[in-house]
C-alpha cells in the first residue's frame, strides 16, 4: 500500500538539512509503530521518498514524502500517531492512500508555491506599490525574463519567463511580501530566490540573501489537463 504524507516544517527546525530530516522521519515511523516496508537485500531500509528536498533556513507548510506499508491505521489515527514522536517545528497535516499505481511524488513533482518577505529588523529598498510596477515592467509586460545561471564549472543565459508561473506581491505588516509559482522537479528546478535576486539586479538594487525568509507553501503535479493539483490532492483519506 502506498502512502504519501505531508507535514510542515517551522521555528528551528527550519535548520535541519534534508538528509537528517530523511532520518528523523525514519525514527519517528518506528515510533509511531507505523507498518512500513523495507527493502530487500544485505542492508534492509526503509521505504521513503521525498518530493522536493527543502534547502535549510527555509520554512514550510507544503513537505511530502511517500512510503510503503504493509498495514495502514486510518489517516486520523496514522497523524496522531505520528505528531506525538514529532518535535517542535514539525507538523504531520496530511496522510493519504495513493493508487496502486501511482508514481513517487519525486517523479511527478511540477511546480511550488513560496513567499518571500523581509525578516524583521530589515527593510525593502521599494514598497510593495513600486515592486508591483517593476514586476509587471521586467516580467509580466517583457518577453523574456533572461538571467545568468552559474553552475560549478560555468555560467549561462537562462530566460526565466516559461518557468515562473506566476509572479506577484503584496503589502502586510512586515513590508512587500512576494508570491511565486516556479517550476521545480529534476529537470527545472527554479529557486524562488534566484527569481527575485533578478529582479533586484534589474532594478539596479543590491539582493541581501539574509533579509528574505522564504516559505513553501504548496507543491504540485501537473494532471491531464496540465492543471497543477496540490500532491495530497492525488490521494484518499483512509
Amino acid at each position: 500500500m502506498k502512502i504519501r504524507i505531508k507535514f510542515r516544517k517551522w521555528g528551528s527546525m527550519k535548520f535541519i538539512g534534508h538528509l537528517d530530516m530523511m532520518r528523523y522521519f525514519q525514527k519517528a515511523i518506528r515510533r509511531a509503530n507505523i507498518d512500513i516496508c523495507y527493502s530487500e537485500g544485505f542492508s534492509p531500509h526503509q521505504i521513503m521518498s521525498f518530493a522536493a528536498p527543502l534547502g535549510v533556513g527555509i520554512t514550510s507548510d507544503g513537505e511530502y514524502f511517500d512510503i510503503e506499508v504493509n498495514s495502514s491505521f486510518s489517516t486520523e489515527e496514522a497523524m496522531k500517531r505520528l505528531n506525538a514522536a514529532m518535535v517542535e517545528g514539525v507538523e504531520v497535516t496530511g496522510y493519504v492512500r495513493l493508487p496502486d499505481n501511482a508514481k513517487t511524488s519525486m517523479a511527478i513533482v511540477a511546480a511550488a508555491d513560496y513567499r518571500l518577505s523581509v525578516k524583521e529588523g530589515y527593510s525593502s529598498p521599494l514598497s510593495a506599490a513600486e515592486w508591483a510596477n517593476s514586476i509587471k515592467e521586467y516580467f509580466t509586460d517583457a518577453k523574456s525574463f533572461v538571467i545568468v545561471k552559474q553552475t560549478k564549472k560555468s555560467e549561462r543565459e537562462v530566460d526565466l519567463k516559461p518557468l515562473v508561473y506566476e509572479f506577484k506581491v503584496k503589502e502586510d505588516e512586515s513590508g512587500p511580501v512576494f508570491f511565486l509559482k516556479v517550476s521545480t522537479g529534476s529537470i527545472d528546478n527554479i529557486k524562488p530566490e534566484l527569481v527575485l535576486a533578478s529582479l533586484y539586479e534589474k532594478c539596479g538594487l543590491t539582493y541581501d540573501e539574509n533579509a528574505i525568509q522564504i516559505h513553501r507553501l504548496e507543491v504540485y503535479a501537473r494532471d491531464e489537463q496540465e492543471e497543477f493539483i496540490p500532491l495530497l490532492d492525488m490521494g484518499e483519506k483512509l
